[in-house]
């Protein structure tokens, strides 16, 4: 089995549960969704170039670096032929913290059941400014647990009203974490951290993305 892999690099987690920390990212191509805010819509191109990986080698490409957390994204990882087979021969290596970035709208039930260590999961969910809502699949919930977050990228008020809806309805504080990000040039983290004390969002964290703090927000391999 071959996997499409547009590029692969180290740099730090600029989300997820451990934000801030060395990475080793595989970003494969392709996405089934058009985000409006796609910062990384030039991997989901058809003609996008790619390199044909094995499994082996992506694992010793890994092991190489010497970096303990993976971090599989995209475009939508999930998507590939076979990623299930390529995450349970990542997940066999217990020294390897193995984290999937998807987009929502993949079912998630076939790899929330590899086992003895599952990948985890930091999950989207498309609020409007997407245009991407109507392809989120909130059975997905079910699913996560401790280790797991729900990203919420909001660009108006009226997504900070559905995310505090959606985390309210589904109880999510109480199953995983949960992050409210900023599209970029769109909202003011100040307009976020107000909104979030008057209503209240305990166990929700602001998170901007850190590499676009650091770095160009249109860089690629950081």
């Amino acid at each position: 089995m071959k996997y499409k892999v547009v590029e692969k690099f180290i740099s730090v987690n600029g989300e997820g549960q451990r934000v801030g920390q060395l990475a080793v990212f595989i970003r494969f191509a392709g996405c089934n969704l058009r985000c409006t805010y796609c910062d990384t819509m030039w991997a989901n191109e058809e003609n996008v170039s790619f390199q044909q990986m094995s499994q082996e080698e992506i694992y010793h490409y890994i092991k190489n670096t010497g970096v303990k957390n993976v971090t599989l994204t995209g475009g939508e990882p999930l998507l590939q032929e076979g990623i299930g087979e390529l995450l349970r021969f990542l997940t066999d290596d217990g020294q390897l913290r193995v984290e999937i970035e998807t987009n929502g709208s993949i079912e998630l039930r076939e790899f929330a059941e590899i086992s003895p260590k599952r990948p985890v999961f930091t999950m989207d969910y498309k609020l409007g400014v997407s245009g991407m809502e109507k392809a989120m699949k909130t059975s997905n919930f079910q699913y996560l647990e401790c280790q797991d977050t729900v990203k919420f990228v909001a660009g108006s008020m009226k997504d900070l009203e559905t995310a505090k809806m959606i985390i309210e309805k589904y109880r999510l504080t109480e199953r995983c974490a949960v992050h409210l990000s900023p599209v970029f040039g769109n909202i003011t983290m100040e307009t976020m951290v107000e909104f979030m004390k008057q209503n209240t969002m305990n166990d929700v964290r602001l998170q901007p993305q850190l590499h676009k703090v650091i770095w160009h927000p249109n860089a690629r391999g950081v």
